[in-house]
């Protein structure tokens, strides 16, 4: 990827909403799926919207995931210190890819992580509990939203309780992508030390707990080094609750900008499975990523894609395709839409999906039976998202009736 001085869009492109993705990954996708754009830095890279486009090169053994490839590309410098910082196997390729996720797929099958349902039922239930007894108004991100997947992952990893802040306070700085590439290297290392405390903990005091388990498992089967270890376990703690987090409350929103659809899955709770899938689809959290890199010649949608490009497959223009979903800007809590593409695609598939599924439906579930008469304390307009990594609100308030 090399610098360019054609009159290329900037990216990443400003949202005309909180809800809906920028314009230009409309005119992307009816222009053939995939543009080049300008970062940063000046270099250019390939903006893939498309879905079947986005979908294909996830998929390919050509498009690389390893940031340390000079054509990398990232959308900001804060983002390019946070990438290159604590390698985890997410940042690699085939067949080192492989084996370290192999170590880690059988603690998050499917019929593992359901056990943990009844557990996170306990942890919204005591939420929402606080929240009634507090009464009207409240702003659910602090209240709520941050602190489901914050005491969820604390109970998987054998975190103590009182720690859920000072992680947080660290994800927040390492994924703000107007944070400087000094302080985003700081959080990282403060992260990764850590890790390597909480392991070294579980070490000596084994509980019945994720890190304890891949300890004994894993590092002292020798399946994995001790540094490999604290990067997946650092990498754990944050993509346990961050995206989550932010999915929580984006959900709330958009479930309380849509009264029609409110209605209909408060009638039937039997919806909400479905609406998560929707949801996950209309919201994509993970807005301005994947990011990839280029090994080989590629051609697609009428482009060539030479090594060494960079390439933004952006799931949230993929997900709002409408050859892909039918009138796809539209939220519809009844589309089958479990083909989306809001956990990445291919080898990289996010691993902690069936978690964060159970997260949300649970927290719909239970705001929706509890709290029947939720609704926004101010203009839909008004709520805004921070210059995140991920979709952010900065706050969402709301009020309901008492019940006497």
């Amino acid at each position: 990827m090399t610098q360019t001085s054609e009159p290329l869009p900037a990216f990443p492109m400003p949202r005309p909403t909180p809800f809906d993705p920028p314009d230009e990954y409309a005119a992307v996708r009816a222009a053939g799926g995939l543009a080049r754009v300008r970062l940063w830095d000046g270099r250019a890279a390939w903006l893939v919207t498309g879905y079947d486009e986005v979908r294909s090169l996830l998929a390919d053994p050509r498009i690389s995931a390893d940031r340390t490839n000079p054509g990398f590309p990232f959308p900001t410098a804060g983002r390019e210190a946070l990438e290159r910082s604590g390698r985890t196997f997410i940042q690699m390729d085939p067949p080192e890819h492989g084996r370290l996720r192999r170590v880690f797929t059988k603690y998050f099958a499917v019929k593992r992580i359901e056990t943990l349902r009844p557990m996170v039922q306990e942890i919204v239930d005591e939420l929402v509990s606080d929240l009634l007894a507090a009464g009207p108004p409240a702003d659910l991100v602090p209240a709520l939203a941050l602190e489901v997947p914050a005491r969820t992952i604390c109970r998987v990893l054998g975190m103590p309780f009182e720690d859920r802040h000072r992680i947080q306070e660290l994800d927040h700085r390492r994924n703000t992508l107007t944070t400087s590439p000094e302080d985003v290297r700081h959080a990282t290392e403060e992260m990764l030390a850590y890790a390597d405390a909480l392991i070294a903990r579980k070490q000596r005091e084994p509980a019945d707990d994720l890190v304890s388990a891949l300890v004994a498992d894993q590092l002292d089967g020798d399946t994995v080094t001790r540094d490999e270890l604290i990067a997946a376990v650092r990498l754990l703690i944050t993509a346990g609750h961050e995206t989550t987090a932010n999915m929580i409350s984006m959900s709330i929103a958009t479930l309380l900008r849509h009264p029609e659809q409110l209605r209909e899955l408060r009638a039937d709770p039997s919806l909400v499975p479905n609406a998560v899938e929707e949801l996950l689809r209309y919201i994509s959290i993970f807005h301005i990523s994947p990011t990839r890199v280029a090994t080989e010649r590629i051609e697609i949608g009428g482009h060539v894609i030479e090594p060494g490009d960079g390439v933004i497959a952006a799931v949230a223009g993929a997900n709002r395709d409408d050859t892909a979903f039918a009138d796809a800007a539209r939220f519809d809590p009844h589309r089958e839409a479990r083909h989306h593409v809001a956990f990445g695609y291919g080898v990289h598939q996010c691993l902690g999906q069936p978690l964060a599924r159970i997260e949300l439906q649970t927290v719909l579930a239970t705001v929706l039976r509890r709290i029947p008469s939720l609704r926004l304390a101010t203009d839909a307009e008004s709520l805004s998202v921070k210059e995140y990594a991920f979709l952010n609100l900065t706050a969402l308030p709301v009020t309901w009736e008492e019940q006497s």
